[in-house]
């Protein structure tokens, strides 16, 4: 049998028992706990055999509902150990929202983390139906490691599998660019329920070690990572500005990487950050069925915008509407659908029952995201192709829109959306937050903004200011549009 990432994080626990895995932060002024490779593994092969011993089985498909901290990891991999299939959900389910998600995950068992000596309570569900053909066979034979839900951005969420193969080659993958090693102190910000994989197991499995604040505040985060000498931050945008915020001079010095996923990096955002820490922001692009085929290492100051170069195990292409692949050169007017082959894909669909390679063939993962390479080789997205609007043949994507409008001061969010229209196909029409709920921007004014950055035809058509936009699980902007009625149009 093949090797896991526990048997890595085991051979560093061998290796350098004492080196700390986790440093969790505590209150303010308290000092915080390390927890070393050997204690780490100890707690969860302890915490394996009561899973082992409450029921749980091979192959079978196990939740956790856990706080963001040391506690979520090592029960996540209690249930690796365990040789089950984690599959994360967020901590704020409960009742008839996490009865659904299980149903529709076809969980055999939920981890609810408890507090105190009990660490935990198992929930076993009965007569759960089989996810293929073969009575769970097909499902079994992948060794199924990891399940999650994409983000559901434009369509149904989708249950991604991915067996220990495949996770220990995405690693393998991803980490020829980001270069993690033991030395490595990485401040972890993101959620773990929707970020595990090339992140918290990428860096137990190369023996780093992960700095976990004790709130989200932009001052405990920046005390803990000065004294624990953070090397890398692996964050969202939303983090980068909150941290760019502080007032105070702590600094970042050994900072080497700073990685910005979940949502795309507008420049305003990485220039505030380079401003405060001296430091330029790579933006990376991660996806769960694939992982982290593109890396912006070497252009992140001149360009943070850019999604950067696929690392090297990766062949990624732009397939034009044709099939064909786009021929160099390729520019905003002229992109096409990034699609990606390389190691570590994922395995199948949860439901229906979809193996990978009826997905993967002939064109390798076709995202559904719009991009172009620019003369250097470095990649930029437009847009998804569902948010691709058609106006008189004149086609275009939400996103450029968006960004322009967001750029607005009077404007804290936007999402523009395409409406059928009678003789022009479709029309673009802004939903607006306003950073002052009141003294929204008027309509003028966003036209003149638009105008003087747009081509005509990208301006909306029309503007509905609204109180605040749908997001999914993971935080991305959800692109069903709003109901009118429950905006004021402009």
């Amino acid at each position: 049998m093949s090797a896991t990432v526990l048997d890595h994080i085991r051979a560093h626990a061998a290796r350098a028992p004492e080196h700390p895995a986790l440093v969790v932060g505590g209150a303010s002024g308290s000092t915080p706990r390390s927890v070393g490779y050997a204690e780490l593994v100890a707690r969860v092969d302890a915490l394996a055999g009561r899973l082992r011993a409450a029921g749980v089985r091979h192959a079978q498909r196990c939740g956790l509902v856990a706080r963001q901290g040391a506690g979520f990891i090592e029960l996540a991999l209690a249930i690796l150990a365990a040789d089950a299939c984690l599959v994360p959900i967020a901590d704020d389910y409960a009742g008839p929202v996490l009865d659904e998600f299980a149903e529709r995950a076809f969980l055999h068992a939920i981890v609810l983390e408890r507090p105190g000596d009990a660490e935990f309570e198992l929930v076993s569900r009965a007569d759960v139906p089989a996810v293929d053909q073969n009575g769970e066979r097909d499902f079994a034979a992948l060794r199924p490691a990891y399940l999650r839900f994409t983000s559901g951005t434009t369509s149904r969420r989708k249950g991604v599998i991915l067996g220990h193969a495949a996770v220990l080659a995405r690693l393998d993958a991803a980490n020829r660019g980001l270069a993690i090693r033991p030395r490595d102190r990485i401040l972890w910000l993101l959620p773990m329920a929707h970020h595990f994989v090339v992140s918290i197991l990428l860096y137990l499995r190369h023996g780093a070690t992960i700095l976990l604040p004790a709130g989200s505040l932009a001052r405990p985060i920046l005390e803990l990572a000065a004294a624990e000498r953070a090397s890398v931050l692996y964050a969202s945008p939303y983090h980068m500005a909150l941290l760019a915020k502080d007032p105070s001079d702590l600094a970042l010095p050994e900072l080497r990487l700073v990685i910005s996923t979940a949502e795309g990096l507008r420049a305003e955002t990485a220039r505030v950050f380079q401003a405060r820490f001296g430091h330029a922001v790579s933006q990376a692009l991660g996806i769960i069925e694939v992982g982290l085929p593109v890396l912006n290492l070497g252009a992140s100051a001149k360009k943070p915008d850019a999604l950067g170069r696929p690392l090297p195990d990766y062949d990624v292409w732009l397939r034009g509407d044709d099939g064909r692949a786009v021929a160099p050169p390729t520019s905003p007017e002229r992109t096409g659908e990034i699609c990606i082959r390389g190691p570590g894909l994922f395995d199948a669909y949860l439901e229906p029952w979809t193996p990978a390679r009826a997905v993967l063939d002939p064109d390798g993962f076709r995202t559904g995201d719009q991009g172009w390479f620019d003369a250097d080789g470095d990649l930029y997205l437009v847009g998804r192709r569902t948010n691709r609007i058609n106006m008189a043949g004149m086609k275009f994507f939400s996103e450029e829109v968006e960004a322009v409008l967001d750029a607005h001061p009077g404007v804290a969010r936007s999402r523009v959306v395409p409406r059928a229209h009678a003789h022009l196909g479709e029309i673009p029409v802004a939903e607006i937050v306003p950073a002052d709920p009141a003294r929204a921007p008027t309509r003028g004014e966003l036209v003149a903004h638009c105008r003087s950055r747009l081509p005509a035809y990208k301006i909306p058509r029309e503007f509905r200011v609204v109180e605040s936009l749908p997001k999914t699980a993971t935080g991305k902007l959800a692109r069903r549009p709003s109901e009118p009625s429950a905006a004021r149009r402009r």
